[in-house]
């Protein structure tokens, strides 16, 4: 990586690729916001990666002037992990939707994240599988009624925040379609985190499931429906911060402010080692329809897996000298048939 990163504009991040999503789609606010925040990190193009997987959000790398790979289903972290492991010096983004990165890339992405792979990890939110036409997904609420459910889906879906913290991810967050300055402030503090960062981008499919989250990212319905966390600060919402969160028999739970008064108000640590209270504020709503927490949840420092791999084979090498591999195969546990 060089020294000194080359100044660019947000148009220098732009390919001559046709975009090719639906009109309307939230897709073009992200990949907006993206171009927007890459001059901002002083990044250079060369040294900027982008692995993707299979759906609508894949289709991410062909847009962003930049090296990057088109995978295959669900299998992006997997592929981005290889990459890290061996390029540790580049900045790694993995694009998938909740499609990709929830049903049969669920374990790829568990595993990324437990290892902290230092990788940047976009997860685009639709609640539904949009290239293939419409189907439920795995964040499909129960009951959704479509072309492959047309009796309602019988499926609970996944809470892919509460997902990212049931595997110890070191940095979790939330943004949504209709703030470009929110998701770039999310994607910038997942690029500057060490380690394995995920960030859930609620987003519209305005062809097979229009206004999934509007009941929370319309404007008109922000201030009552939209939480958001900031570290040290109690943790309040509405036009006029009039509703809060506490913790209740180890639930978070809202309550209006003027009933327990501010210093029963949980003060938000995204730096808390022990992901419990992150866990309850995911767990905060049950759908779209009720006050939903967005930023980061979760912020801590644990060692990168590269940087603890690298280590380990020094460790082995001065141990063994150069390390000698038909030692090692035959050293013990062997046989003769």
């Amino acid at each position: 990586m060089t020294d000194t990163p080359t100044r660019t504009e947000p148009a220098d991040w732009a390919t001559d690729q046709e975009v090719r999503w639906c009109p309307g789609c939230g897709d073009y606010s992200i990949l907006t916001a993206m171009r927007m925040l890459m001059p901002e990190l002083e990044v250079d193009r060369e040294n900027t990666v982008f692995i993707s997987g299979i759906g609508c959000a894949a289709r991410f790398p062909y847009y962003m002037n930049t090296y990057g790979m088109h995978g295959i289903h669900g299998r992006a972290p997997a592929i981005a992990t290889g990459l890290a492991m061996a390029r540790p010096d580049l900045d790694i983004w993995v694009i998938g939707g909740d499609g990709d990165m929830m049903s049969i890339g669920g374990n790829h992405l568990i595993h990324a994240l437990r290892r902290n792979v230092n990788l940047n990890i976009l997860l685009f939110n639709n609640m539904i599988y949009g290239l293939t036409k419409g189907q439920f997904s795995p964040t499909s609420e129960v009951g959704k009624i479509t072309k492959s459910s047309p009796m309602g889906s019988l499926d609970a879906p996944f809470n892919p925040v509460s997902v990212a913290l049931g595997a110890e991810a070191s940095f979790v967050a939330r943004t949504h379609d209709m703030d470009r300055q929110h998701m770039m402030e999310m994607f910038r503090r997942a690029h500057d985190h060490k380690g394995a960062s995920i960030v859930e981008v609620f987003q519209n499919c305005n062809v097979f499931n229009d206004g999934a989250w509007e009941g929370i990212t319309k404007k008109q319905n922000r201030d009552g429906n939209l939480i958001s966390l900031e570290h040290g600060k109690p943790i309040k919402f509405g036009a006029d911060g009039e509703f809060g969160v506490v913790v209740e028999n180890g639930a978070a739970k809202v309550v209006s402010v003027a009933d327990v008064g501010e210093a029963a108000l949980l003060v938000h640590d995204e730096t808390k080692p022990d992901p419990s209270t992150a866990f309850m504020l995911s767990r905060l709503s049950r759908g779209p329809f009720e006050p939903t927490p967005v930023g980061v949840f979760r912020a801590v420092e644990r060692i990168e897996y590269a940087t603890s791999s690298t280590a380990q084979l020094a460790m082995a090498q001065n141990d063994k000298g150069s390390g000698d591999l038909s030692s090692l195969l035959r050293s013990r546990g062997t046989w003769q048939v």
